[in-house]
C-alpha cells in the first residue's frame, strides 16, 4: 500500500529544495565576483595610473606608480579580495544545514555583501606600502597552498574518472569508453611532447627547454609503467589523464619564459598587435577563475573523514572550503599578475605569469604532481606489505 506524505512534509521538502537551489546558484555569483576582481586587478595594473589621477595625491600612494598601481595596485586589489572571502569564510564556518542565518547569509543578502566587497577592495589603498609588501610575501605562500589544493582536486577528479569509466577486474564489464579515453590521453600526451619540441626548441642551444621536455616525457612513461605494475594494477586511464596534465603543465612553464629569451617565439599581426599575447591573457584569466571555482566546489577532496549519507537538510557543499579556496585564489592571481616577483615585477601590458620565476614555479608544480601521483599509486601496496613483515618478525622472534 502506497504511503501518503503529509502536506507539512512536502512543504518542508520543497523549502529545502529551494534553499539548496539558491545555495548552488550562489556559487556562480561568487565566481563572477572573483572574475570581476581579476579584471579590476589587470585594469589597475595596466591603466590605473592614467585613469585614477586622484590617487597620486594620496599620502599612501605618492607620486610614483608602483605603490598603488602596477604591482602595488595588484597586491592591494588581491588583499581586498582576500579580506572579502576571508570574512565570508569566518561568517559561514561550520554551516552544515540549509536552515539558519549563516546559510541565508551565504546564499543571499547580496546588497549588503556587495557593500562589504566594496569596502574590502577600497580599504587596502589606505594601508602603508610596507604592509602591502608583507602581504606580498605571505601571498607567495598562499599561492603555493592554492596550487597544492588544485593538485589534490585534480587527483580526486582522476580517481573519480578511473572508477567511473574503467571496469572492475572482478566484473565482466567491457569499459570501451575507458579504453578509448586511455588511448586518446596517451596519444595526446606524446603528441603534445612532440609539439612542444617543435615549438620551443628552435635550435640545439635551447638546452633548458630540451631537458624540460624530455624529462616530461620520461615522467609520463614512469607513471604509465607504475600504473601497469602487477602490484598496483591501476590501469591506463588515470595515468593517461595525469600524463596529459603533466604535458599541459610543461607547456605552461615553457610559455612563461621571458619574451626576451632566445628560445621564445611569438606570432604578431601588424607592428603593434600581438594577438597571441592577448588571447593567452584572456585564456589565462578564464583559467584562473575556472581553476578556483572548480577547486572551491570540490569540497569532498579535502574531507579527512566520511560523514555518512547526506540528508536533504545538509548544505550541498562546504561553505568554508569554498570561501577559503577563493581567498588563497586571490593570492594566486596576484602572483600571476606580477609574475611571482615582488622586487622587480614584470608588469608589461597584457602580460600574465611571464618570467623565470613563473617558469620554475610551474616546473616544480609539474614535478610535484608527478611525485604525488606515483606515491598515490605505490603507497597502498607498501602499506599492505608492512603488516605482513611485522607478522613475520613476530613469528621468528616469539616472546617468552
Amino acid at each position: 500500500m502506497a504511503k501518503i506524505q503529509s502536506p507539512e512534509l512536502c512543504k518542508d521538502s520543497g523549502v529545502h529544495e529551494a534553499r539548496k537551489t539558491q545555495s548552488l546558484r550562489a556559487r556562480y555569483v561568487y565566481g563572477l565576483i572573483f572574475f570581476a576582481t581579476n579584471l579590476l586587478a589587470w585594469f589597475i595594473r595596466d591603466y590605473g595610473a592614467k585613469v585614477f589621477h586622484g590617487l597620486h595625491h594620496n599620502s599612501v600612494c605618492g607620486a610614483g606608480d608602483s605603490k598603488c598601481f602596477q604591482s602595488g595596485g595588484v597586491l592591494r586589489v588581491s588583499l581586498g579580495c582576500f579580506i572579502f572571502f576571508w570574512l565570508m569564510f569566518a561568517t559561514t564556518f561550520g554551516t552544515r544545514k540549509l536552515q539558519g542565518v549563516r546559510n541565508s547569509w551565504h546564499s543571499g543578502c547580496w546588497v549588503l555583501k556587495f557593500l562589504v566587497y566594496a569596502v574590502s577592495i577600497a580599504s587596502p589603498f589606505a594601508i602603508p606600502n610596507i604592509f602591502i609588501q608583507l602581504y606580498g610575501e605571505i601571498a607567495r605562500m598562499g599561492a603555493g597552498i592554492f596550487l597544492i589544493l588544485q593538485l589534490i582536486s585534480m587527483l580526486h577528479l582522476i580517481s573519480w574518472c578511473n572508477k567511473r569509466w574503467m571496469p572492475d577486474p572482478r566484473s565482466n564489464q567491457c569499459g570501451l569508453f575507458g579504453l578509448f579515453l586511455s588511448t586518446f590521453s596517451f596519444i595526446a600526451s606524446f603528441a603534445g611532447v612532440a609539439v612542444l619540441y617543435i615549438l620551443y626548441v628552435p635550435n640545439s642551444s635551447c638546452v633548458f627547454n630540451i631537458f624540460t621536455i624530455i624529462w616530461t616525457a620520461i615522467l609520463v612513461k614512469i607513471m604509465m609503467a607504475v600504473s601497469l605494475h602487477s602490484k598496483v594494477n591501476e590501469g591506463l586511464l588515470s595515468s593517461g589523464i595525469m600524463g596529459s596534465y603533466i604535458v599541459f603543465l610543461c607547456w605552461s612553464a615553457l610559455h612563461s619564459e621571458p619574451r626576451t629569451a632566445k628560445c621564445y617565439t611569438e606570432m604578431k599581426i601588424g607592428k603593434d598587435g600581438n594577438w597571441a599575447t592577448i588571447i593567452s591573457f584572456i585564456i589565462a584569466i578564464c583559467s584562473i577563475v575556472m581553476a578556483t571555482f572548480s577547486t572551491g566546489i570540490d569540497s569532498r577532496s579535502f574531507q579527512f573523514r566520511n560523514d555518512g549519507m547526506q540528508s536533504e537538510e545538509d548544505t550541498p557543499y562546504s561553505y568554508e572550503v569554498f570561501h577559503i579556496v577563493f581567498a588563497v585564489g586571490a593570492m594566486y592571481f596576484a602572483m600571476l599578475f606580477i609574475s611571482w616577483e615582488l622586487k622587480h615585477p614584470i608588469t608589461k601590458k597584457w602580460s600574465i605569469d611571464v618570467g623565470w620565476a613563473s617558469t620554475w614555479v610551474k616546473i616544480m608544480n609539474e614535478w610535484l604532481a608527478a611525485c604525488i601521483y606515483v606515491w598515490r599509486l605505490v603507497s597502498p601496496a607498501l602499506l599492505r606489505k608492512q603488516p605482513t613483515n611485522d607478522l613475520e618478525s613476530v613469528t621468528r622472534n616469539p616472546t617468552l
